[in-house]
């Protein structure tokens, strides 16, 4: 009788603390702008105090197209998209753990990085690369992992 006890309190111990962490889950937050709500992908995925953002372009949220002005405008664009997705979940920039970077152009490197450290002064992790074929023919595209 004591050890049927004791299996018992052992499995109720175990339940108890198997659903405590499957309630710490995975949140997946669609885009509060209404015009991606469609998208096949989550703007930001929420997981253990961390916020996932998927990559930013500089794009004009309330036109839908690119800013003009090259790697400048499209850097600083792109930042305060993410500035604004961190804020909408209660997170900030100071809270960005790392950062990946994609370039259109190798050759814009020290343009952006001149940009970045304004608004990066707490360095987060950061992997910079180049590649072709960005949405919308963008010139960066950068996604973040931020603390909550």
């Amino acid at each position: 009788m004591k050890l049927k006890s004791v299996f018992s309190t052992i499995f109720l111990v175990f339940l108890a603390f198997g659903c405590k962490n499957q309630s710490n889950g995975i949140i997946f937050h669609k885009s509060h702008e209404a015009k991606k709500q469609d998208t096949p992908f989550s703007d930001v995925v929420e997981s253990n105090g961390f916020l996932f953002l998927s990559g930013q372009l500089g794009l004009d949220h309330k036109t839908r197209t690119l800013v003009e002005g090259g790697i400048e405008a499209e850097t600083r664009q792109c930042i305060e998209n993410i500035k604004a997705v961190l804020e909408h979940h209660q997170s900030s920039m100071g809270q960005v753990v790392k950062c990946t970077v994609i370039l259109k152009n190798m050759d814009d490197f020290t343009t952006f990085n001149a940009i970045y450290k304004e608004y990066f002064p707490n360095k987060p992790a950061r992997t910079t690369f180049a590649a072709s074929g960005l949405a919308l023919n963008a010139s960066i595209e950068i996604e973040v992992i931020a603390s909550k």
